[in-house]
């Protein structure tokens, strides 16, 4: 969605038309949901993440700097929606592993059966390496390497300096690399 059309839709929001916000949680409710799987580890949670989310940014609105981008904004209380989730339900003990996460993504179109199935395969094991690797490393490369976030944009959802995202990425790859290594799984 265009920022001037995101400025456009909230400031309509602000002036107590509800009905503006529908666009905006539309344009990024696949996105999110993508990102809180990576983080919490399954839909259902994820998906409580993602709703709590969009409400508490709907509640905060008025607050919002309509000269920043929306985006980074509502990903950076996403991620804090998903890691106050994870705490709270830590108890539960370690993430749930579901293969439906693979379907949130839409399947190219060149995919036949085929390759279809060994993406699947191959993303069974990339989500098992994920959810060995710490809930930071996790977020980072969910961020980038899933996502498609630049440099800039996660550096300020997850607020840090650019440089810092650099580091963490390369230390998250790493993280990923011994992972799945220790899986027995060859990585070049």
């Amino acid at each position: 969605m265009q920022p001037e059309v995101e400025r456009e839709l909230i400031i309509k929001c602000r002036s107590g038309d509800p009905r503006f916000y529908e666009p905006l949680v539309r344009a990024y409710e696949g996105p999110a949901m993508r990102v809180a799987v990576g983080m919490m580890g399954n839909p259902d949670d994820a998906h409580d993440a993602v709703q709590e989310a969009f409400v508490k940014v709907y509640k905060s609105l008025g607050r919002f700097d309509v000269k920043r981008s929306f985006g980074p904004w509502f990903f950076q209380i996403l991620r804090n929606q998903c890691r106050d989730l994870i705490r709270s339900r830590q108890s539960r003990g370690r993430l749930e592993t579901v293969d439906e996460r693979l379907e949130l993504r839409p399947a190219s179109a060149e995919a036949g059966p085929e390759r279809a199935l060994e993406r699947s395969a191959a993303g069974a094991v990339l989500w098992k390496g994920l959810e060995r690797i710490g809930e930071e490393h996790r977020e980072i490369l969910v961020l980038k390497e899933l996502e498609g976030f630049r440099y800039t944009e996660i550096a300020e959802i997850l607020e840090i300096p650019e440089g810092t995202v650099a580091s963490r990425l390369f230390h998250a790859r790493r993280a990923l690399k011994d992972a799945l290594e220790a899986m027995g799984m060859s990585y070049p």
